[in-house]
């Protein structure tokens, strides 16, 4: 029997860091998250995923100043308030490794990236049916724009090339 599961936005979540430095934990409460995955007798047959990202949004998540001026500073929040993920192939590897292919959009510039997406489990919360992946993936700064022009010298380490992306998703029937 086949089963389609759908994103539970409220319970999932993006973090965007880059070394020596958290940019933004976006929650799911203010970000739009969509897609499905289909599982048979506990496989994983095909996934798609979506999510759209309003770094700009003033919620409790930039408390700290020096985080939300990075993400200012970074991605031109103003101009540029959305980052975007929209798969356009999965791949299952095994039971726990799978890979997303799709289109990551950031500051109007669009690349094609692939994501590794780990299955995590099955449980069931509150009566209902629930399973969760963690997609991690790192991304070229520079393939999109983001150079970083700050005065903080982060106590003389250097920032990396890349930026790290994890988002926790959780579907449910």
């Amino acid at each position: 029997m086949k089963t389609t599961w759908t994103i539970d936005s409220s319970q999932s979540d993006v973090l965007i860091k880059m070394r020596h430095s958290i940019i933004a934990y976006l929650g799911g409460t203010s970000n739009k998250f969509d897609g499905f995955v289909n599982i048979k007798d506990n496989e994983i047959e095909d996934a798609s995923v979506e999510f759209s990202l309003d770094i700009n949004n003033k919620s409790d998540s930039f408390q700290q100043i020096d985080t939300y001026l990075q993400l200012q500073d970074l991605f031109d929040v103003n101009e540029h308030p959305i980052i975007s993920f929209k798969s356009t192939s999965f791949q299952k590897v095994n039971n726990n490794i799978n890979f997303f292919k799709g289109d990551l959009t950031i500051k109007d510039v669009t690349r094609v990236v692939e994501l590794d997406a780990e299955f995590i489990g099955i449980n069931t919360y509150n009566g209902n049916k629930k399973v969760a992946f963690e997609i991690t993936g790192d991304i070229k700064r520079q393939d999109f724009g983001l150079d970083y022009h700050s005065y903080n010298q982060n106590g003389g380490l250097a920032l990396g090339k890349d930026i790290k992306l994890i988002a926790n998703l959780e579907f449910s029937i």
